[in-house]
């Protein structure tokens, strides 16, 4: 192997003319090294307060997302209640025999609250 050639030999410099000038791009290293790696530093800090902010966000919407399908549980299990309440009060509605079927849809003032009043249905508890 020749001499001076060897890449991991980093106490060859290559001439300059005049000592000053090496020795104030030698500072001027050593500050920019020490901004360099500050602003990693700063990089690596944001990067880590986004990812815990990520985390954070992702465990509430989790917590969100379980709440809700329990309320859609929920919300069935009324739905299904109150069809099977429904059907069972039809054949028994002297409301609804009567009726016509556009006061079914629009009912007047006077059928309606009747037929409200009848039913005697308990709250569905949740």
């Amino acid at each position: 192997m020749a001499q001076g050639s060897d890449s991991n030999d980093t106490s060859y410099r290559s001439p300059s003319p005049g000592g000053r000038q090496s020795s104030s791009d030698d500072v001027k290293k050593v500050m920019r090294r020490e901004k360099n790696r500050i602003a990693a530093q700063k990089s690596r800090m944001r990067q880590t307060q986004k990812a815990d902010s990520l985390h954070l966000e992702s465990e509430n919407l989790e917590k969100e997302n379980a709440a809700l399908r329990k309320e859609v549980k929920q919300l069935t299990e009324e739905a299904k209640y109150l069809s099977s309440v429904l059907s069972s009060h039809e054949p028994l509605c002297t409301g609804l025999t009567q009726a016509a079927p556009a006061d079914l849809l629009y009912p007047s003032h006077h059928h309606g609250a009747y037929h409200h009043q009848h039913i005697a249905m308990p709250h569905y508890q949740h």
